[in-house]
């Protein structure tokens, strides 16, 4: 029963999340940002944010910025969200998107030889 309660709850938060760096964030570094997933302790306490930047060379500055707006958006997603404690918000780049593609590239180099 928990475990659906954290799945909803983090689906609701990459939603709002995603919400709040379009429309009340001023940083424009943070607009461009696509918040991909989300994991959130069992006790609530901290909640992983995955997300990827359309140019991988902005990502450091992406991340510190989003480090900096961490507090604002906590505050911002307590507002959106009836739950008790709002938990603590970590950002962590998504490699998961470049891992795909680089498998891709392997998986397409592999016909090509296969073709020849």
């Amino acid at each position: 029963m928990a475990n659906i309660r954290i799945e909803r709850l983090e689906s609701t938060f990459v939603e709002e999340i995603s919400k709040i760096l379009m429309t009340e964030v001023k940083d424009e570094n943070i607009r461009f940002v696509t918040i991909t997933g989300c994991d959130i302790t069992n006790d609530l306490s901290f909640a992983k944010v995955y997300f990827t930047v359309l140019e991988d060379d902005q990502k450091e500055e992406v991340l510190k910025a989003l480090q900096k707006a961490s507090s604002f958006i906590r505050g911002k997603l307590s507002e959106r969200v009836e739950i008790r404690h709002t938990p603590e918000l970590k950002f962590i780049y998504d490699e998961s998107i470049s891992y795909g593609e680089k498998i891709e590239e392997i998986i397409e180099e592999i016909h090509e030889k296969e073709e020849k």
